[in-house]
């Protein structure tokens, strides 16, 4: 018998909010890692607020949402509260009762921005990699470095002159916020330029024949045994900033021993140099089309430099899921120390993805 399409609501539900999630459900496996990071961030959270006055939104709330954000590719904090509204698996996720209320998104987005003085983005991220289920997938000895162009929230338009008044030049039409733009002829360097909406970008271009873009550079460091990223920063947009930050990381993740991978951009003098003085072997693809290598056979006769060329091309999928599921090919925030954060949140999220399905190949 054909029922009857009825709208009847219930004033009470008697079903748990823990029950309507399926057991298998990834985020299960996802929130016990969270939880267990976020247990060790306790004393962090607590110097960053007062001890009086009204409760706040709880941080680790705030940063289960946010995580949320990255994994289900949710591009505004007011889309992330529609969604806390009425998805009872966000909810669930975060924490919230199916009747608690759901927080306003500047009320969210102020919350959020505290966190920014703890550096907890960069806490989490260690936390979870400190975790012991954690800690044993991960290589001691391997790694691989590379960079991207995070493209900034700023137009071209925005980019005039230092010793301006600020109003673009060169206005077509009738003006207004949007108006027309002709550069053509009109040299702009970050020497003389800025941009008034994110000074902190730089213009840059990636290679020769491509455009140039407002734009910040992300860098990552990854182990070469399951691919997991142990390292992650944002700098400046410039011509050395892939190697002086993988330097920098390498001091600070690296044992003296270690294998470094990298691409063509990282085979240089002054690279190769800086890792044999730290103690490391650069494992850098050859770069011999204009030039001699800075690698030689004594690198890559080893057997062990062919694996690392191999294992280094991995450092790629964190790179397309940042920016295609992340969010991240052109960032939503302003200030490179927003960036940064949100760049360092979304790679916690990367590896948050990857460890329970590593976990499960291994058990």
């Amino acid at each position: 018998m054909r029922g009857e399409d009825e709208h009847a609501e219930r004033l009470f539900s008697y079903v748990r909010l823990e029950t309507r999630i399926p057991t298998d459900h990834p985020l299960r496996a996802i929130r016990e890692l969270v939880d267990a990071a976020l247990k060790d961030l306790s004393r962090s959270f607590d110097r960053l607020y007062a001890r009086e006055g009204r409760p706040s939104i709880p941080p680790e709330r705030l940063l289960r949402a946010l995580l949320l954000q990255a994994f289900y590719t949710v591009r505004s904090e007011r889309q992330l509260m529609e969604q806390l509204d009425y998805n009872l698996l966000f909810r669930w996720f975060v924490g919230l009762s199916a009747d608690d209320t759901v927080w306003d998104a500047t009320v969210f987005c102020k919350n959020r921005d505290r966190l920014l003085d703890g550096d907890i983005a960069a806490k989490f991220f260690a936390s979870v990699l400190n975790l012991p289920q954690v800690s044993k997938l991960l290589s001691s000895e391997h790694f691989s470095v590379d960079g991207t162009l995070i493209e900034a929230w700023a137009s071209m338009k925005s980019f005039v002159p230092k010793d301006g008044d600020g109003r673009p030049p060169a206005a077509k039409g009738s003006g207004g916020r949007n108006a027309e733009r002709d550069f053509h002829g009109e040299k702009r360097k970050n020497d003389t330029h800025s941009s008034n909406t994110d000074p902190d970008a730089r213009l840059f271009r990636k290679g020769a024949g491509k455009e140039a873009k407002l734009c910040h550079m992300g860098h990552l460091m990854t182990e070469n045994r399951n691919g997991l990223i142990v390292d992650a920063r944002l700098t400046e947009a410039n011509g050395t900033a892939e190697r002086t930050t993988a330097l920098d990381m390498i001091e600070d993740n690296a044992k003296p021993g270690s294998t470094v991978g990298g691409d063509k951009n990282y085979d240089t003098a002054d690279f190769v140099a800086g890792c044999r003085e730290r103690g490391c072997t650069p494992h850098v693809s050859q770069n011999n089309a204009n030039r001699r290598s800075a690698i030689d056979a004594r690198t890559t006769r080893h057997p062990g430099y062919r694996i690392s060329t191999i294992k280094r091309k991995r450092i790629e999928e964190p790179f397309g899921w940042t920016k295609t599921v992340g969010g991240l090919r052109k960032t939503r925030h302003r200030g490179r120390g927003l960036v940064e954060w949100f760049f360092v949140l979304t790679a916690t999220a990367y590896n948050l993805i990857r460890i329970p399905k590593i976990l499960a190949t291994t058990a």
